[in-house]
């Protein structure tokens, strides 16, 4: 049923400066935008990782009624290879954050999240079965 990871979607109330925050943050342009019918940037879309899932940034007048307006919910974690490293960068950067870096039991999992400068909530993990899948998959 459920087959894989197709777009991460977070709001922005300030797209534009989303854009260049994760611009910035990731060091890739996104591939794809789009702009709303007032001709506003509505949308952008990342590819990140070894397999290019997507980080999709919307305009927060597009959200539905009742979205939450702070943190909250889910967190979704990106793979990374140090966690320390990119919750440094993500501090340093103007995220705050949510959940400090935990190591997760003696299998080498380790997790943290942030919040970033409009309210979306970051996960970064490392994780081993990522590492062995993608090593599998090459």
């Amino acid at each position: 049923m459920l087959r894989g990871l197709a777009t991460v979607s977070f709001w922005a109330a300030d797209l534009p400066a989303a854009r260049a925050w994760y611009a910035d943050l990731l060091g890739v342009e996104p591939y794809f935008e789009r702009s709303g019918p007032d001709g506003r940037s509505a949308y952008c879309e990342f590819r990140l990782g070894d397999h290019q899932d997507e980080l999709g940034l919307i305009d927060r007048r597009y959200a539905p009624p009742g979205a939450a307006e702070r943190p909250g919910g889910a967190i979704v974690y990106w793979h990374v290879d140090d966690v320390e490293a990119v919750v440094d960068r993500l501090l340093a950067a103007g995220a705050r954050e949510y959940e400090p870096v935990r190591k997760r039991g003696d299998l080498g999992f380790v997790t943290a999240s942030v919040v970033d400068p409009f309210g979306n909530v970051l996960g970064v993990m490392t994780n081993p079965h990522h590492v062995e899948t993608h090593r599998l998959a090459s």
